[in-house]
């Protein structure tokens, strides 16, 4: 199965929250009818990502995988924060929907669930980023900052394949680059990314986690290879202090590139929201 190539969809104001109406990239796989998975990627990621675990792991199964503001094909205006990204998600889907977040993507669709529920059938948590330590977070912007981009495309691949990329497989991790990898007026390489909208979103990281409805079916799936860990015993707690047996912990031995990892694994999850 091939991909459907992408549609735009109109963002929609967001009440009190000022946000600029703009379009989301999304990247559509699957059968020509309503999105039945909206999948959501991590910080300075892209919908495209998905593209491998919707066409092998998901045949028959319609895929909505948007690039978020500030990221890829999507607008990279701001402001860049959790809730208007929010609103352009809401954007993308128009029926109830499994969603899954992976990273960044785990904190946005807490918060999609919390404000729209009646949009979200199931939540798949991948190695969430949320509630994370603040200091943390300003290294890492602060590494970003004074190191936004690569001498070329081998500098790029090398730091991927010695990170959390280390176990997916070499032909993904081209893909990644072909899609994602771009050449800048210095000369030098680095990702379709706006950088002042990712140095935002580490802040947005550190903020509280935003509960979903307690009667939305959660699983949530921690890699265990993750040093330290982004989803936090914190977070596991309160998510099963709020969901109680709506909440399935699952463990895997991988790091943060969970459906990149594991596409096989991920797929079995969504499916088992699908059916039910």
């Amino acid at each position: 199965m091939t991909p459907r190539g992408s549609d735009k969809w109109p963002a929609r104001a967001a009440g009190s929250i000022v946000c600029v109406t703009r379009t989301l990239h999304v990247h559509r796989y699957g059968p020509d009818s309503p999105a039945q998975v909206l999948a959501v990627h991590g910080l300075t990621g892209h919908g495209q990502r998905w593209q491998t675990l919707a066409t092998q792991h998901l045949p028959g199964v319609a895929v909505a995988a948007p690039d978020l503001i500030g990221h890829g094909r999507s607008s990279w205006a701001a402001p860049w924060t959790i809730e208007c990204n929010v609103e352009a998600l809401v954007g993308a889907i128009h029926n109830p929907v499994v969603v899954v977040g992976h990273s960044f993507g785990g904190a946005l669709v807490l918060a999609l669930a919390a404000a729209r529920p009646d949009l979200v059938s199931a939540l798949v948590l991948l190695d969430p980023a949320v509630g994370l330590d603040g200091e943390w977070m300003r290294q890492i912007a602060d590494d970003m900052y004074a190191s936004p981009d690569y001498t070329d495309r081998a500098e790029a691949r090398a730091e991927k394949a010695n990170g959390s990329w280390g176990e997916v497989e070499p032909a993904e991790l081209d893909r990644e680059l072909d899609e994602h990898l771009i050449d800048l007026p210095s000369g030098r390489v680095g990702w379709r990314i706006s950088i002042p909208a990712m140095l935002s979103y580490w802040s947005e990281l550190a903020r509280p986690v935003t509960l979903p409805p307690e009667d939305i079916p959660t699983t949530l799936v921690r890699a265990t290879r993750t040093r330290p860990p982004y989803a936090s015993d914190e977070l596991i707690a309160t998510l099963a202090q709020r969901l109680g047996p709506n909440l399935q912990l699952l463990e895997w031995d991988c790091d943060h590139m969970v459906a990149q990892a594991l596409p096989a694994q991920t797929a079995a999850v969504i499916r088992g929201h699908l059916g039910s």
